[in-house]
């Protein structure tokens, strides 16, 4: 129903002049859009000449591209030795830059393996004993890989998946307001902004104070605290949110763990003297782990193993990292990584 022109045609063909009408018709028709503009009037006025600024825009953007396409340019297929070399120096020096703004870098190669062997080398040890420490080699790069395996298989979201528009307005038309659809931490003291202003809306039902986390040598599941989120894979934006997706590193509360002896055993009570004979034991449990040096660690990095919005839940492991010295089995966790300090931390 409906095509009886389009049937019409097939039966019984054009004018003779059809085309040359056709023609002509589109000739006009610039003229008459020009009347159109320069009589209309009110709101009318303004709708026209914001549609004609989106056409002429979107004319512009299509001349620009033809005319890209069509001009002729020298076709650099060879690049200069020197060129190459210049180019991988700046990377490098990118790289170099840019090391240590995230918790997590990406996966070392053994050239780097080697450089944090060297490091540890200065740091910890003697040079006199720094073929003890070939033996950690493989520890060292097994822990590696398994970390950068965790981010390898993070699937990157688009925008419209993690955002949904909002339509606001009296008439529903504006559209700069979105919904964040995966989970959220804000933490305790965050404050809305008044609703008609907030561009990122945060659901409470998405929003998450703790998460499940399992220490991967202990092989124990703790429900800690979140502390914040340090590093969304997606991008920065996201981090600044506090989104949690897959792959995403958050910063947990360990302080329910207890004290760590440097061989890796929980304290949970120390003894305290006092003037009479008597001496009574203390529950340092709240106290946070300790480092080796006697530091008190208070929240550790752990990675997002699920997803959240799926799950209703967060699960994550606990990022640590072993070496092997002196037939001993030390552990080791990334603490504050603005600093070349690799190995600090307790189990």
């Amino acid at each position: 129903m409906g095509d009886y022109i389009d049937l019409h045609t097939k039966r019984y063909g054009r004018r003779h002049d059809h085309f040359e009408r056709k023609r002509k018709k589109e000739a006009r028709e610039v003229h008459k859009r020009s009347q159109i503009a320069q009589k209309t009037l009110g709101i009318k006025g303004k709708m026209f000449a914001k549609k004609r600024y989106a056409e002429k825009a979107q004319m512009k953007k299509t001349l620009a591209m033809h005319e890209e396409s069509s001009s002729r340019r020298k076709v650099d297929d060879d690049v200069h030795e020197g060129a190459i070399l210049s180019n991988t120096i700046k990377q490098k020096r990118k790289e170099k830059a840019g090391k240590w703004e995230v918790p997590l870098p990406k996966s070392l190669s053994c050239t780097s393996v080697s450089e944090i062997l060297t490091s540890l080398c200065v740091s910890l040890f003697d040079w006199s004993q720094i073929e003890m420490l070939h033996t950690s080699v493989c520890a060292l790069k097994t822990a590696l890989v398994d970390l950068s395996s965790l981010m390898e298989y993070v699937r990157p979201v688009a925008e419209d998946e993690m955002f949904r528009v909002i339509r606001s307005g009296k008439r529903k038309t504006k559209q700069w307001k979105r919904m964040v659809t995966k989970a959220t931490f804000v933490g305790a003291g965050f404050t809305r902004k008044p609703p008609k202003y907030e561009r990122f809306i945060r659901p409470s039902g998405l929003r998450f104070t703790k998460a499940h986390v399992t220490h991967p040598e202990l092989k124990c599941t703790f429900n800690l605290e979140i502390i914040g989120v340090k590093k969304n894979p997606n991008g920065p934006m996201y981090t600044s949110l506090g989104v949690i997706t897959k792959g995403t590193i958050i910063e947990v509360n360990v302080s329910e763990l207890g004290l760590v002896t440097p061989a890796g055993k929980v304290v949970w009570a120390k003894q305290r003297k006092r003037m009479v004979t008597k001496a009574t034991f203390v529950n340092v449990s709240e106290l946070g782990l300790v480092t080796p040096a006697g530091k008190v660690v208070w929240g550790k990095y752990a990675q997002v193993t699920n997803n959240p919005e799926n799950d209703g839940c967060i699960n994550a492991i606990l990022l640590v990292w072993y070496l092997l010295t002196e037939n001993k089995l030390h552990p080791f966790c990334l603490n504050r990584v603005h600093n070349y300090t690799y190995l600090i931390g307790s189990a």
